[in-house]
């Protein structure tokens, strides 16, 4: 990796930080890999009348040489308006070229959704389905949660364990269709001991948006650089959908190279095909053909 790309890296990952921190549950990572990330706006955070969602990914020239390339998704935002708001974004990219923009876009069209609520017309009918899915949603959660048999409700998936060179691999599956649902999965996951103490959990998951026709994926390397993007890249080729993959490893002292991704995705793929998530060869191939558009970084570093 060159300097300035290192540079720009570490902006980025302290600029990320800096929101999520700032933003709490209004910023959501939907691709880490990809540095794509979306976050809900409001005029009020308490009573909403007017929601706009960002969604922003990070170019690694960005802040230096490249502004993020962002998406504003809201049904009620069109015409001149989308326009105005698109131009104010681009002005402020322009008066503070090389410098990272983000908190000044979400506050900007902030006070444009506080300005519109001013005025007398209403807001959107569409926020309220909005909020009814949210709970909806929330709702699933706790039912799956339920006491009597919690690892029931989520339908844990456990594939068959590889040992090479003293080095342990087992896979863990479940259905997801929320994000929340997949820290859930974690954190279920992480009441067994001998998981919690693996040396590495690597995961990726899919969910798929039946309105938008698009993927929510994430995957995390939990310090086996790179394993994350290539769990989450064959899950693409497999085309699976609403499902979450956890390879958990146990290092044996033993360094075994490129075998280690080897053994990750034959396990991951395992339980897919063992538990029927799995397209035929030939439906993955053109639905891989649809969903080239999402690109991933496969050059992550450890953290």
């Amino acid at each position: 990796m060159a300097e300035g790309d290192a540079g720009s890296d570490q902006r980025q990952n302290e600029e990320i930080e800096a929101m999520a921190a700032i933003y709490g549950e209004e910023w959501c990572v939907i691709d880490d890999c990809a540095k794509i990330f979306c976050i809900r706006i409001s005029d009020d955070i308490d009573d909403p009348k007017w929601t706009l969602c960002l969604q922003v990914m990070l170019p690694n020239e960005y802040p230096g040489t490249a502004p993020p390339i962002y998406q504003l998704n809201a049904p009620w935002l069109k015409g001149q308006e989308r326009a105005d708001l698109s131009n104010s974004l681009e002005e402020i990219y322009i008066q503070n070229i090389g410098e990272s923009i983000l908190y000044l876009w979400v506050e900007k069209i902030r006070d444009v959704l506080i300005q519109k609520s001013q005025m007398t017309e209403p807001g959107p009918d569409v926020k309220k389905k909005t909020e009814e899915e949210d709970v909806e949603c929330e709702d699933d959660l706790i039912l799956a949660c339920q006491p009597e048999n919690p690892v029931k409700a989520l339908d844990f998936g456990i594939s068959e364990s590889q040992t090479d060179r003293r080095s342990t691999f087992q896979a863990h599956l479940a259905p997801v269709v929320c994000p929340k649902q997949v820290k859930m999965v974690l954190a279920k996951l992480y009441e067994n001991k001998k998981i919690a103490s693996a040396t590495h959990n690597i995961y990726a998951y899919r969910i798929y948006c039946e309105d938008k026709q698009t993927f929510l994926q994430d995957c995390e390397d939990d310090g086996e650089t790179a394993a994350g993007g290539r769990l989450l890249h064959l899950m693409e080729i497999l085309n699976v959908r609403n499902v979450m993959v956890v390879v958990s490893r146990w290092y044996g002292g033993i360094l075994l190279g490129p075998d280690r991704f080897k053994h990750i995705n034959n396990c991951a793929r395992n339980i897919l095909v063992e538990k029927n998530y799995t397209n035929s060869p030939e439906e993955s191939s053109k639905a891989l053909g649809k969903n080239k558009k999402v690109r991933k970084d496969k050059k992550r570093s450890e953290h």
